[in-house]
């Protein structure tokens, strides 16, 4: 494995370990339930980390670029699918705009690379 899939891996890792925390942290109910709090805490802890590794390779403007742009995604779509929250046409098309900027920072910079 090479030293960017090993970043590129950890940067995976981190923002599903992220959007795990984040997703329990609404269910810890203000830290008030054990076991998503437990989540809670592992699951940054383990973001944090992988994110870490992701640095050591990638641009630290990418990284968190695309580490917290995945991560609105994704947690717009479990609060969606688990918390039965609403998006209304304006949270979409920010959503629409978040993925269009993590496409073209992978797909057109030169920044993504180094």
């Amino acid at each position: 494995m090479t030293p960017r899939s090993a970043s590129l891996l950890a940067l995976t890792t981190a923002i599903l370990a992220e959007t795990s925390a984040t997703t329990a942290l609404k269910a810890s109910h203000g830290f008030t339930r054990l076991w998503p709090s437990v989540t809670v805490v592992l699951g940054y802890a383990i973001a944090f980390y992988c994110m870490t590794i992701a640095l050591r390779t990638l641009p630290i403007g990418v990284v968190y670029a695309v580490w917290s742009g995945v991560g609105i995604v994704l947690i717009s779509l479990l609060g969606w699918l688990v918390y039965r929250e609403r998006l209304d046409a304006a949270a979409l098309a920010g959503i629409a705009l978040i993925c269009a900027g993590v496409l073209v920072n992978q797909i057109f910079s030169h920044s993504a690379a180094h």
